[in-house]
């Protein structure tokens, strides 16, 4: 998926302005597949059906005891609708794709990464990096919401390790960097391990004006604000807690795309992104535990 495009946000909902000819595939005059996002009272929300009539942006279970403290900084979301039977193929035994008004959704998530212990320092080398996430929306067996993460990305292989050791998910070691100049911000990777070697993905966007609370609707909270991180082990499904403030969200132009790390993961996505710029959360981080 490769694509230059200046893809302006409307007011009030981040959903892809009407489409011009640049930014459409090729040889397409066809509407783009972001815009087809209803809008409701709320914001980008639609009819009931399988989506709850709210969605908070507060997290609704504090984690009081984290095992780790995250900041995930200057973080892009970039979203696309697909098919639900595309993701429940992808998912282990227990985990049901978890959709929006009828659609399944997946997510490239650039961001910088900063790892601590509670009350201890940054390491400064070692705590700050670019980590990318591919990754999409599940329940589990009690009906509970989270994500299911189909790649993450980071630039410090101690970290890779960890994660692939402790919290049992689908880590790579890769190089990466992620930088910003005024408003615009651009992010690199390509994976050195494990296969498949040598995935690309390069971001760049333009940060624009914050979003009001009263401006976020439904699909914006849905996309962002999630509390749950599942990973699949021999002895089965695990779960971990994410504790973090509201999201503060900001809208956001693509400039450039070039991205392998969703195609790797198994996904085909065409047309323009919905995307949500942020400065970034703190985030507490509880000991995964066995899901029943």
């Amino acid at each position: 998926m490769i694509a230059d495009m200046r893809t302006p946000t409307e007011p009030h909902t981040g959903v892809p302005a009407a489409p011009t000819r640049r930014g459409a595939p090729a040889g397409s005059s066809e509407p783009r597949e972001a815009t087809e996002v209803p809008t409701g009272p709320t914001g980008p929300s639609g009819p009931a059906g399988d989506t709850p009539p709210s969605v908070s942006a507060w997290c609704p279970t504090p984690v009081a005891r984290p095992i780790m403290i995250h900041g995930w900084r200057n973080l892009t979301f970039l979203h696309w609708r697909v098919e639900p039977a595309a993701v429940q193929r992808l998912l282990p035994d227990g985990l049901t794709v978890d959709t929006f008004d009828g659609s399944a959704w997946v997510a490239l998530v650039p961001f910088e990464m900063e790892v601590s212990l509670p009350h201890a320092p940054l390491v400064p080398w070692l705590s700050r990096f670019p980590e990318t996430n591919v990754r999409t929306y599940v329940r589990g067996p009690d009906g509970r919401t989270g994500v299911w993460f189909l790649s993450l990305e980071a630039a410090r292989l101690a970290a890779v390790v960890t994660a692939r050791t402790a919290y049992r998910l689908p880590y790579f070691w890769s190089r990466m960097a992620a930088a910003s100049f005024g408003d615009l911000v651009t992010y690199t990777s390509r994976r050195y391990a494990p296969a498949p070697i040598g995935v690309r993905s390069r971001v760049a966007i333009q940060v624009g004006e914050p979003f009001a609370p009263h401006e976020l609707g439904d699909l914006d909270h849905w996309l962002t604000a999630r509390w749950r991180l599942y990973s699949a082990t021999r002895l089965g499904l695990r779960a971990a807690q994410a504790d973090h403030p509201p999201w503060p969200l900001h809208r956001a132009e693509v400039l450039h795309l070039d991205d392998g790390l969703v195609r790797a993961a198994g996904f085909e996505v065409t047309g323009p992104p919905l995307v949500h710029w942020s400065p970034g959360v703190e985030v507490r981080i509880s000991l995964p535990s066995t899901v029943a």
